[in-house]
């Protein structure tokens, strides 16, 4: 299992999702970053991530199924490494 899937994540208190209909923007207020969220699932996470103990409980609940979990883990790493989500 990958560390990420366990870790506590949340958004940043900085980052505003504007809803698009590809998925949304993120902005981040501090560092001026934006984002592109490609994926209405990979923004229903994002959104939720705060409500579950840990990523991989995010993606239980938001019924995404466990093959396509590698795929979430490396857009939560980049969007971790933007600052868009930190752990919590």
């Amino acid at each position: 299992m990958h560390p990420l899937l366990g870790a506590a994540l949340e958004l940043h208190p900085q980052v505003a999702l504007r809803p698009e209909p590809f998925g949304a923007l993120a902005y981040h207020y501090d560092n001026r970053r934006l984002v592109f969220l490609n994926h209405a699932d990979l923004v229903c996470v994002a959104r939720d991530l705060a409500e579950h103990p840990s990523l991989a409980a995010a993606l239980r609940a938001a019924d995404i199924e466990p093959n396509r979990w590698p795929s979430f883990v490396a857009a939560f790493e980049s969007l971790k490494d933007s600052e868009i989500v930190r752990e919590r």
